[in-house]
C-alpha cells in the first residue's frame, strides 16, 4: 500500500499556483500565515535571505529549494538591512494581477535574483501526524540534489517549464509541485528525527501492518486489542511500539483518521451523513456527529453546506 498516496489524497493536497519573481536589490517581502497551504521557493539565479519564526536566518543560493509546509509566515528579501512589506501591499504596489513575471525594483535584471514561488493546498482542517511533525521548513541545497536524482529532474522541469510559453506550462508546475512536496519530505526523513520515526511507523512490519489495516477498512469495529492481534503482538506490546513511533496512540490514530475520510467524503461525494457514518466506522448518524462535532467544532450537515455554499 502507498501510504503517502492515501494520506494526501485523502487530505487533497493540490498545487493550486505559481508565480516568477524576478527582484532586484533593495527588495524584501513579509508572506503571511496561511492555514492548510504549503508554499516552496526555488532559487532560478542569484540569492536571498529567509527567514522564518525564532529561527536563525538562512542563505537561498542559485539551485537552492525550500518548502514551508504548514505555511507560517516567513520573510525573504535580499538583506538583512532591507524592508519586508506584507505580501499583499508588495503586489499591489507592482500591480500584479498574478500572471506573468513578478518584478520588484529596477536594477540589473543579470543580478536580479529569481525564484519560482507555489502554493499548495489541503483540505480544510486536514490533520495528520506526518503534518504536525514536518518543521517550520524544509530545504534541499543545490549540493544535495544530486543525492535525490528524481527530485533533481522535477526541479528541473519546473524552471524549464516557468521560462516556456507554452500552453499547459502553469498546469504543469502545479501538479509537479505535488510531487516536489511529497519528495521532499521523503529526502528530508533523515535530517528530522520525528518525520523519521513516523515514517519508519508504516514501514514496520507490525505496527505498518496495523496502519494499513486502519487504512483500508476504518470501518471496521477496531480496539487496541483486535489490532494487537491482527499483528501478532501482546496489547501492551503493541501499543507502546505504536504509540513510540507516531507519537499518538492506536485508538486516537484510528479516530482521527476516520474522520479525516469523513472530511473527505463530505467534500467529494454525495452520501448522506447517515452513510458516511457508517463507511468510517461509527456505530450511529449521532455517535458521528458527536465524534465530529467534539474535533472540529461544526456539525457535519453544517460543514457539507459551508463547502457547497463556496462553489
Amino acid at each position: 500500500m502507498d501510504f503517502f498516496d492515501e494520506i494526501f489524497d485523502t487530505l487533497a493536497l493540490k498545487g493550486v499556483l505559481y508565480f516568477r519573481t524576478d527582484f532586484s536589490a533593495p527588495w524584501g517581502v513579509t508572506v503571511p500565515d496561511y492555514q492548510s497551504v504549503a508554499r516552496f521557493h526555488l532559487v532560478v539565479q542569484g540569492q536571498c535571505l529567509f527567514t522564518v519564526g525564532d529561527h536563525p536566518s538562512i542563505t537561498l543560493n542559485a539551485g537552492d529549494l525550500i518548502m514551508i509546509p504548514r505555511g507560517v509566515s516567513h520573510t525573504i528579501s535580499d538583506s538583512e538591512l532591507s524592508q519586508t512589506p506584507p505580501l499583499e501591499q508588495v503586489l499591489n504596489d507592482a500591480q500584479y494581477d498574478g500572471q506573468g513575471v513578478l518584478s520588484i525594483g529596477e536594477g540589473d535584471v543579470k543580478a536580479s535574483t529569481q525564484l519560482v514561488c507555489g502554493h499548495l493546498s489541503f483540505r480544510e482542517l486536514a490533520q495528520h501526524p506526518i503534518l504536525q511533525a514536518m518543521p517550520d521548513y524544509l530545504t534541499l541545497s543545490s549540493s544535495c540534489r544530486a543525492k535525490h536524482p528524481l527530485l533533481d529532474n522535477i526541479l528541473r522541469m519546473i524552471t524549464q517549464r516557468a521560462f516556456s510559453h507554452e500552453i499547459g506550462s502553469a498546469a504543469s508546475i502545479t501538479r509537479l509541485s505535488e510531487i516536489v512536496f511529497i519528495e521532499l519530505l521523503k529526502a528530508s526523513v533523515e535530517d528530522d528525527p520525528q518525520l523519521e520515526a513516523i515514517l519508519s511507523g508504516f514501514q514496520d512490519p507490525k505496527i505498518g501492518k496495523s496502519l494499513q489495516l486502519i487504512h483500508t477498512t476504518p470501518q471496521s469495529p477496531w480496539t487496541v486489542e483486535t489490532l494487537a492481534s491482527e499483528v501478532a503482538m501482546s496489547r501492551s506490546r503493541f501499543s507502546l511500539r505504536f504509540q513510540s513511533l507516531m507519537g499518538t496512540g492506536p485508538m486516537s490514530y484510528l479516530s482521527d483518521w476516520r474522520l479525516q475520510k469523513a472530511l473527505s467524503l463530505l467534500d467529494t461525494s454525495r452520501l448522506t451523513v447517515a452513510q458516511i457514518a457508517s463507511k468510517t466506522g461509527y456505530q450511529s448518524p449521532s455517535a458521528f456527529t458527536r465524534a465530529f462535532s467534539g474535533k472540529f467544532g461544526i456539525a457535519p450537515r453544517i460543514y457539507r453546506q459551508s463547502q457547497d455554499a463556496q462553489y
